[in-house]
């Protein structure tokens, strides 16, 4: 293991919420995530943009690269907590293969304040 990968990350992973009539919402229920903790990690900054409309707004980004050969269940829609920052996963998940083998895994994160 090199100097890189250093960080450790705790993914959240909450359950959908359900409604009165038993059908599953689009709408995550946080205060009962699960919580998955992962080390050995690199979050570095991304791409970052500011709005000035209504409010003053920051998205912040970041990028979470695994170690060679591994892989983290990290999913869409998923939660990092990461640098002391509450990250949400931004789009999918990439998987790298070179030679038909997983190489490594790679996430783009982002921060929103304001």
């Amino acid at each position: 293991m090199t100097l890189h990968y250093t960080q450790t990350v705790v993914i959240l992973r909450a359950p959908f919420v359900v409604d009165r009539y038993g059908n599953t919402t689009s709408e995550r229920d946080w205060s009962n995530a699960t919580r998955t903790t992962v080390r050995c990690v690199a979050v570095q900054p991304d791409a970052s943009t500011e709005d000035t409309g209504d409010r003053p707004v920051v998205v912040t980004g970041w990028r979470l690269v695994t170690r060679t050969r591994a892989d983290i269940d990290l999913a869409p829609g998923d939660r990092v907590v990461a640098l002391g920052r509450l990250l949400d996963v931004d789009g999918d998940v990439a998987r790298w293969t070179l030679a038909g083998r997983h190489h490594h895994t790679e996430a783009r994160l982002k921060g929103v304040d304001g």
